[in-house]
């Protein structure tokens, strides 16, 4: 049986990671769901997202399962687990 790699990739400020498989980028994903799906679509993980958080087969950078930046990007998209997320800058146009 032939070993498959998934790695998701740092945060990046487009607020994803990049997924691939083996040499094949899947996309980005913006959550965990979306990890789950490309997952399931590839044929390597079970029904729910507890199944990819167990798994053996991926490898992560830039942090695990609970990191996720919010999308938009930009250098204050990060979301800490357990702390509010960062204040905007209002922006008004005239």
């Amino acid at each position: 049986m032939v070993e498959r790699c998934v790695i998701v990739a740092a945060p990046c400020g487009c607020g994803g990671r990049r997924i691939t498989v083996d040499d094949e980028t899947m996309g980005m994903a913006y959550s965990l769901h979306d990890l789950t799906v490309f997952l399931k679509f590839a044929g390597l993980v079970g029904e729910d997202e507890l199944d990819v958080v167990e798994s053996d087969l991926i490898e992560w950078y830039g942090g695990g399962p609970e990191v996720w930046p919010r999308q938009g990007g930009g250098p204050d998209c990060w979301v800490v687990p357990g702390e509010p997320a960062p204040r905007v800058r209002e922006t008004r146009w005239t």
